[in-house]
């Protein structure tokens, strides 16, 4: 295993390039309908393998990488919020492309295209379904089939998320530099405003457990829910733009709250936020639109991704659509390293 020159500052992943990326727990949307974006509520606590390599199966160790623990059904979303350069990220659902549909490749491609494109995409809540939408990431064991994996793939055999990241090339990272030095000079930097991407309350870490033996244990991956409003752009540079070479990767595996707590010795999270009492609460939803970029199409494989209630039942929770005035428009490294592995 080798150092990849990923840390972890506080919940955040920090890749090579200046990409920074959060997982957002969410509300979970029904799996009819298209709707606005859930609101986030909190971060998902990330910790590195290699800290806990006597308690965790070893092919976790052999894939190296975080974990960060997942309810049955839980919804989530990747915020990229704090990303300083510009950077092509591959996000990968048991080693399936999230964008394209394609298998996980070490290489960039725009035929289809398999990469985000930060800082420009804030967040990604799902899948690339399309038409300006995405279906929402929910968690589900593997050996169902329900996952994102396991329909196009026909197995179930990674799991988890990967992240890879490609910077610009020499040439057009230089060239970036000097457009940001004199718009610099021109104008003044604005603080964010807070919304959908803006920074969480970290969660404490609890005592770690005394040392327990490896055994197997109950792995996850990312099946799909409902659709929502939201664009993966794509990208305005030629791929020639992009470094050859990845310049940095990570492997986040989804671990069950009783595993989490048995091989860290932290209390999980609470189980997610009930989504009616949210809207009845008068909590907020989000819109985002960005004029000036484009929509990038969906690829069929992804489009016939099926949800996971289809799986394991109906989802009977009941439903309480926001009201227009809750909907909100938006827009017009330190630590050590994070060790990779083999996947």
């Amino acid at each position: 295993m080798t150092d990849t020159g990923v840390r972890i500052d506080g919940n955040t992943l920090r890749l090579p390039g200046g990409v920074a990326v959060r997982f957002v727990r969410t509300l979970r949307l029904p799996e009819t309908g298209t709707h606005p974006l859930p609101p986030g509520l909190g971060e998902f606590p990330v910790r590195r393998i290699s800290d806990y390599a006597d308690r965790v199966p070893e092919r976790w160790r052999a894939r190296g990488g975080v974990m960060l623990p997942v309810y049955l059904r839980e919804a989530m979303w990747l915020s990229f919020a704090g990303t300083t350069e510009p950077a092509a990220l591959q996000v990968g659902v048991g080693k399936v492309c999230a964008v394209s549909g394609r298998p996980w490749s070490d290489r960039l491609s725009r035929d289809p295209q398999n990469y985000l494109v930060l800082p420009r995409q804030p967040w990604l809540d799902g899948i690339n379904s399309g038409k300006g939408t995405v279906r929402q990431f929910v968690a589900v064991p593997l050996g169902l089939g329900a996952t994102v994996e396991g329909q196009v793939t026909g197995e179930e055999t990674w799991g988890g998320v990967q992240l890879q990241t490609f910077p610009l090339n020499a040439r057009e990272l230089a060239r970036w530099q000097e457009e940001e030095r004199r718009r610099a000079e021109r104008t003044r930097a604005f603080p964010q405003a807070a919304g959908y991407g803006a920074a969480m309350p970290m969660a404490a870490s609890a005592p770690a457990a005394p040392a327990a033996a490896p055994r197997r244990a109950a792995a996850m991956g990312l099946g799909v829910g409902g659709s929502m409003r939201q664009e993966v752009y794509r990208d305005d540079r030629p791929v020639g733009d992009w470094s050859a070479e990845p310049a940095g990767r990570v492997f986040v595996h989804l671990v069950t709250p009783p595993e989490w707590r048995r091989i860290t010795g932290e209390a999980p999270p609470p189980s997610p936020v009930d989504r009616a009492a949210h809207t009845r609460a008068g909590l907020p939803w989000f819109d985002y639109y960005d004029q000036d970029a484009e929509d990038l199409a969906s690829t069929d494989t992804l489009e016939g991704v099926k949800p996971v209630g289809d799986w394991i039942g109906d989802d009977h929770e009941p439903w309480q659509e926001p009201s227009p005035q809750q909907v909100r428009p938006l827009k017009d490294a330190p630590g050590k390293p994070v060790e990779d592995g083999d996947w």
